[in-house]
């Protein structure tokens, strides 16, 4: 599907539930390797395995002492994303959300946006998810353009000198951050655990 195929909009209310549903998708999509990207790091290997050696005073099987803390923290982890990105914010500054939406009428994509946290910050993605039916279709490159012209425009009746957009993107979805460095991102910072990244943002000035 060429991306010429595709509009944009604002979100109606009917299609909520279905937007929704894309948005937990997405999340699931990557939450399983955020979640092993984080337990595998020798920080959290060694406060799982002091949990395991604590419950083993405690609970009579080994396996469940040894499963037990495992389960509880990729649950916490799951739990903490999905929170995050699998529900729609509030309406921003910038308005939206705005849906993806081929010729036929089918809504393939998601995006919001916020304004950043200080002056000179430029605006935010805080939800950008494609359908898993449409991907590699040009629909979240068709969704990104879009977010770069709302930027610029909010930048402009801000009276902001430099437009700019910030992408946070989970440190598993190696897919998003091709597509971010193929359209001129550049990763700039990130955040995570332990001293360990979990999201990394890219941006670029407009």
């Amino acid at each position: 599907m060429a991306p010429s195929h595709l509009s944009v909009r604002e979100m109606r209310e009917d299609e909520k539930p279905l937007v929704l549903e894309m948005l937990k998708a997405g999340v699931k999509d990557t939450e399983n390797r955020v979640a092993l990207h984080a337990l595998t790091r020798p920080p959290a290997l060694l406060l799982l395995a002091a949990a395991s050696s604590g419950l083993r005073f405690v609970l009579a099987s080994f396996a469940l002492a040894l499963l037990l803390p495992v389960f509880l923290a990729v649950a916490a982890m799951k739990l903490g994303l999905r929170a995050r990105w699998g529900s729609l914010p509030p309406p921003g500054g910038l308005g939206g959300p705005w849906v993806a939406v081929r010729g036929s009428g089918d809504v393939c994509g998601v995006l919001a946006l916020a304004p950043g946290s200080g002056a000179g910050d430029g605006a935010r993605v805080t939800r950008l998810s494609v359908s898993r039916w449409h991907r590699r279709r040009g629909v979240g490159r068709r969704l990104l353009a879009f977010a770069e012209a709302r930027a610029r425009a909010w930048a402009g009746g801000m009276g902001e000198p430099r437009p700019r957009l910030v992408v946070p993107v989970a440190v598993a979805a190696w897919g998003v951050a091709g597509l971010l460095e193929g359209c001129g991102y550049q990763a700039e910072g990130s955040w995570g655990c332990m001293g360990y990244t979990l999201v990394r943002e890219f941006s670029k000035e407009l």
